[in-house]
């Protein structure tokens, strides 16, 4: 019997995706930031690599409602830069 691969849905495109192929954006009591690893405590929220769903989810601030809680546009500004750069390395 093969092995299930967890999946994830896009907080943005609400489309699922194996957990490895989707970057993890987790909120600690430090703010909102990019997990990398995929294991960092915190209330997590999932993003698909396409391009339009980071743009969507920064001009719409719908991670405001995954965290229950209200973003700045600095730190969606922020999150985009750093999201660029995790996907660049995936």
């Amino acid at each position: 019997m093969p092995k299930r691969v967890p999946e994830r849905m896009c907080v943005v495109c609400r489309e699922r995706f194996p957990k490895g192929a989707l970057t993890r954006i987790v909120k600690t009591e430090d703010g909102v930031h990019i997990d990398a690893g995929g294991r960092a405590n915190g209330r997590g929220a999932y993003i698909c690599s396409k391009p339009e769903c980071i743009e969507r989810c920064v001009k719409k601030h719908l991670l405001d409602k995954a965290f229950d809680v209200r973003l700045s546009d600095e730190a969606y500004k922020a999150l985009k830069d750093e999201y660029t750069i995790a996907c660049e390395n995936k």
